[in-house]
């Protein structure tokens, strides 16, 4: 075994013996003894030169780069196809959690038809300290960063997409083709507030960041992440701190839920392991594909805008009579039901007052219409405040 880093002589937690270290990786690649190479360098260049490398040498890869799998999978795959040689990706998801095996081979006999993920473990800190102690989204985040949850820079966990590439990776395996990162919806929990988590407590909500993956009647595929209101006595409102589920519904399974540490060098190295000892027995035994497989059933992502959900709608309004008929009225002439109503008696020294609707089922794209209407009423002194509302119902 031998390790290529960026800096051999940086002082490192534990003893590795100076003949372990190299600075140049292509010595690695290229060393006739190593049969396996293993990359968990991040980012998508590099990384993207050590992988193809080493598939033209024919090595089998592990790696746990979700980024560099999202963004140049197609690439990587064809390449390792060509070359005869897998690509071994366990960690890139869900840290310890063995999701991506089970899409590839235990749920092989399946349709999918939805995937339902926290897979971020930063995101679902952050929210469940907000949600559970009522602390600003600020302090929570200073608190992941000073625990090891998130790092230094948190843009890429907090903006959503950490998670939205990894929920394209498992789009990708379940669905049979390749999704591309423009086609997926993302939007990160920066401007969640404790004023949401306190009235989606009201409704019967928790706030958690989701990554929804299924395909309609049509075989369109649908993949976003987003921040939701998840039903209080769902499985989901559940998951706590900085674990991760995943919740996978098949045609002929059903439901299952897959639980455990998404984040960490102790999952993350669980998995890495696992697909070291997988990559050996390929190469000792044979018969192993080159990670990803299409099949040809589906291979159209579904525009976001024409996505359908409930919907949780917060405005900022003028505490004066007839206001709440004048929202409701523009909902109304949209097509969009009404399910509930929250008209707290409470105004702040500006005059104003929060208004909250939960829509029926509807189009984003009409919702949004709506919502344009809405905000340019007199009487609405905010843009609105939306997310979606997920009951994992089929």
């Amino acid at each position: 075994m031998n390790i290529a880093v960026r800096d051999p002589g940086k002082k490192r937690e534990i003893t590795l013996g100076n003949k372990l270290l190299t600075a140049e990786w292509r010595e690695l690649v290229a060393d006739p003894q190593l049969d396996i190479i293993v990359e968990l360098i991040g980012g998508t260049t590099e990384a993207f030169d050590i992988v193809c490398a080493a598939l033209r040498a024919k090595k089998p890869v592990v790696t746990g780069n979700k980024a560099l799998l999202a963004e140049r999978g197609p690439e990587l795959f064809k390449l390792a196809e060509q070359n005869g040689v897998p690509i071994y990706f366990e960690a890139a998801v869900a840290g310890g959690i063995p999701i991506i095996q089970t899409i590839q081979e235990g749920f092989v006999g399946n349709h999918i038809r939805s995937i339902h993920g926290i897979i971020n473990g930063t995101c679902n800190y952050i929210l469940s300290r907000m949600t559970a102690e009522g602390v600003s989204y600020k302090d929570a985040l200073a608190d992941a960063q000073r625990l090891g949850f998130a790092e230094a820079d948190p843009t890429l966990d907090v903006s959503g997409w950490d998670a939205a590439h990894k929920a394209i990776i498992l789009a990708s395996l379940s669905y049979g083709f390749w999704v591309k990162p423009e086609d997926a919806f993302v939007q990160g929990i920066e401007n969640i507030s404790q004023t949401d988590i306190r009235f989606a407590a009201q409704l019967g909500y928790t706030i958690k960041l989701l990554s929804v993956i299924r395909a309609d009647e049509k075989g369109r595929v649908e993949v976003r992440t987003q921040p939701s209101l998840v039903p209080q006595q769902h499985v989901l409102a559940s998951i706590g701190g900085a674990f991760n589920a995943v919740l996978v519904h098949g045609d002929i399974v059903g439901e299952t839920l897959f639980y455990g540490k998404g984040a960490g060098q102790d999952p993350t190295s669980s998995s890495v392991i696992s697909d070291i000892a997988e990559a050996a027995a390929t190469l000792h035994y044979g018969s192993r594909h080159s990670g990803f497989v299409p099949h040809g059933l589906y291979g159209k992502s579904k525009p976001v805008e024409e996505t359908v959900s409930k919907f949780y709608v917060r405005l900022t309004v003028a505490d004066v009579p007839g206001v709440l008929a004048r929202v409701a009225a523009v909902f109304g002439e949209s097509g969009i039901g009404i399910s509930s109503v929250i008209q707290p008696d409470e105004s702040d020294e500006a005059g104003t007052t929060p208004l909250i609707f939960m829509l029926d089922t509807a189009m984003l794209r009409v919702v949004r219409s709506a919502m344009q209407t809405v905000a340019a009423l007199d009487c609405v002194r905010e843009d609105p405040s939306w997310l979606r509302v997920e009951t994992m119902k089929e």
